[in-house]
């Protein structure tokens, strides 16, 4: 059975920017997708989400996974974690490492106070395994710094493809005034 899971990012809800365009388009094409409010959502935790994820999702061979900024290491760590290589992960503005520089001092007290949703380090080949296609999506003028340097330390690590977007910042962000409604070039990689 066809399925995807939809993981947003910090502070954020499955109503947020692209993510509800992109699960009716999903769910057009016969998906049954999640879009489930992850818990912790201030300070992203590996130690809530990810049992969260693991022990409410559906993960087969037709799953497709789609992150957004901290729904990204999110999915890496559920990579590592299932025994069954799913279809397709598209990771956005995602990251694999701190992101010190740029971050508002807000956010640097939360990641230091909370469980962080990264791990100390990942098993790539294990990850690699349990995917088919890993597609990589980030800009060159990420605010947050989810760049295209994050981008591909990702794919130096695991493969797969890597997109650079030019001037798109963060795909979403409300500080930024990115409201990104609308994912077009996403539906198109999705088509493929």
């Amino acid at each position: 059975m066809k399925n995807a899971i939809l993981l947003h990012g910090s502070s954020c809800t499955p109503n947020s920017y692209w993510l509800p365009g992109i699960k009716e388009f999903l769910e057009k094409r016969g998906y049954a997708v999640w879009s489930p409010q992850l818990p912790n959502t201030e300070a992203p935790s590996l130690k809530t989400q990810l049992p969260f994820v693991l022990k409410n999702g559906t993960f087969n061979n037709e799953t497709v996974v789609i992150g957004h900024s901290s729904g990204c290491p999110l999915i890496l760590s559920v990579l590592e974690n299932i025994n069954v290589k799913i279809s397709k992960a598209v990771l956005v503005a995602g990251y694999a490492r701190k992101l010190g520089r740029m971050m508002e001092p807000r956010l640097k007290r939360l990641e230091q106070d909370a469980e962080p949703i990264l791990q100390a380090r990942y098993n790539w080949k294990k990850i690699r395994q349990n995917v088919k296609d890993i597609i990589f999506i980030n800009s060159d003028n990420d605010p947050w710094g989810c760049d295209d340097k994050e981008g591909s330390f990702m794919f130096q690590n695991i493969g797969g493809m890597l997109i650079i977007m030019h001037g798109e910042g963060h795909m979403g962000s409300d500080k930024f005034n990115q409201p990104y409604k609308t994912f077009q070039f996403l539906e198109k990689l999705l088509e493929l």
